[in-house]
């Protein structure tokens, strides 16, 4: 069904697109979005019941940069050398813009 989905996206022209559904398809959504993130800017899931994410690429990788900002002691940084750090350490453009709207600064400090 995802790829139905990208097929579908690919035969309309639609390059991004905010995902949604009910349901099953909310699990669809879901692992559609997942799995081909360069493709979508959100989903919205209503009512999609309990689904572990855990064996999904995509939230392994985001765990593995949760881990890593963990270790990376920023507090002792400033707020360039921080987001610098932050910027070598997160790879992928998706996550790395999502962590950096996490890095609160005030006047060059965290």
């Amino acid at each position: 069904m995802s790829n139905d989905i990208v097929r579908f996206m690919d035969e309309n022209k639609i390059n991004l697109a905010t995902i949604g559904g009910h349901g099953f398809g909310a699990k669809v959504a879901t692992a559609t979005a997942i799995n081909h993130m360069n493709r979508f800017t959100g989903v919205m899931c209503m009512d999609g019941g309990p689904l572990d994410h855990r064996y999904y690429e995509a939230y392994q990788e985001l765990v593995q940069y949760v881990e890593e900002a963990r270790n990376m002691s920023i507090e002792k940084f400033d707020a360039s050398q921080a987001i610098k750090k932050i910027q070598e350490k997160v790879s992928h453009p998706k996550w790395r813009s999502i962590i950096m709207q996490n890095v609160q600064t005030d006047k060059g400090t965290l």
